[in-house]
């Protein structure tokens, strides 16, 4: 009865004791998080607020994160800046949007003719991406992990048609990330617009074409209202990557349970917009068709110069920016060595299923 009794009150005191260290452990923390995607958007913006779900779920409800949808608390290009800066503890954007302070953020999300989705992940998670990638954040005291990928966009709407290089000549697009410097040589002048802006520089002629994703949500932003010809595919995305960006000093504060809850918020978030990409695609396209969108393939002599353009671009990057020849390089060879695998069994494998398909059979 004694030694009964004696375990019994033994328990109770851990438990007594045991309670404030849990408390300690899971401390109640409320973070805001800026997108760069304005809230009409479900699949970007609204990937964010189904993270943000997991990660309360996941702790609880002790460490809530409040969206903000771009330009509420700041504009959707100064998402990096407003993390850096502390002004909010994280943000949902794209990290080539900031290739203006460093061209190197483009490798994180895609460059032209690079990874598509699946060898984009591959590269991150398991080929020394994110690695790389949080290396070259360290100076602007933030921590980014994969958050979304749109797969392969479409090359964007365009007020006339591009039957040839000459077409680009003087044409004004809205283009994220480096595309601009490649497309630059062949005449197009780029710009880097937020999607919300988009519409109306095309409405006002101020824009003569744009890319932004792909059908859903080009839809949903109305430009085949204002530039009814309908190119692909966006060579310069083929999987881009959406980044979750934490504030590191916010972020290495946190405790562990914590800073797991984010990882694995942000690998599913990262399935799952991919997979949300790829339902509603496949039917927006069939509607844009029906709204009277031309369907166009990019000219061969466009690819072409545009992939020459590419690789005068890399070389000359590679020898005047150590950030960028760090990543690019290494980049470089997974994508060679990935290239060959895919095109021993994806690519032939889809290639003769699509051929039947299209043949009806």
């Amino acid at each position: 009865m004694f030694k009964a009794s004696a375990v019994s009150g033994g328990a109770a005191a851990s438990v007594a004791l045991a309670a404030p260290a849990i408390a300690q452990e899971r401390p109640q923390i409320r973070w805001r998080m800026t997108s760069s995607f304005p809230n009409t958007l479900d699949t970007l913006f609204g990937s964010s607020q189904r993270f943000a779900q997991m990660v309360s779920d996941l702790t609880d409800g002790q460490f809530t994160i409040q969206i903000y949808p771009a330009g509420e608390l700041v504009p959707g290009l100064q998402a990096l800046d407003a993390v850096r800066d502390g002004t909010v503890e994280s943000a949902h954007s794209v990290l080539y949007y900031y290739v203006g302070q460093d061209p190197t953020f483009a490798i994180g999300s895609a460059i032209p003719f690079g990874l598509n989705a699946r060898q984009q992940n591959a590269w991150l998670y398991h080929g020394g991406g994110n690695e790389l990638i949080d290396e070259f954040l360290v100076p602007y005291n933030v921590v980014a992990r994969p958050g979304g990928n749109t797969g392969t966009q479409m090359g964007g709407w365009f007020r006339k048609e591009i039957n040839s290089l000459a077409d680009l000549q003087g044409l004004k697009m809205r283009v994220a990330g480096i595309a601009g410097q490649v497309l630059q040589p062949l005449g197009v002048v780029g710009q880097q617009l937020a999607g919300g802006d988009v519409y109306a520089a095309l409405e006002r002629g101020t824009l003569d074409a744009t890319e932004f994703v792909g059908p859903y949500d080009d839809e949903k932003l109305g430009f085949y209202q204002v530039a009814p010809y309908y190119y692909y595919p966006a060579f310069w995305e083929a999987g881009p990557s959406v980044h979750y960006m934490f504030n590191k000093a916010q972020y290495d504060a946190l405790p562990n349970a914590y800073r797991a809850a984010l990882d694995v918020a942000s690998k599913a978030a990262n399935i799952d917009m991919l997979a949300d990409y790829d339902v509603k695609n496949m039917t927006a396209i069939r509607s844009l068709v029906g709204k009277g969108a031309q369907l166009r393939a990019l000219p061969r002599d466009v690819l072409d110069a545009a992939y020459e353009s590419a690789t005068n671009l890399y070389r000359q990057l590679d020898e005047t920016n150590a950030n960028w020849k760090k990543i690019y390089d290494q980049w470089a060879v997974f994508r060679t060595q990935s290239y060959e695998w895919f095109r021993v069994a994806e690519f032939t494998n889809d290639s003769y299923s699509y051929s039947q398909q299209a043949m009806g059979r």
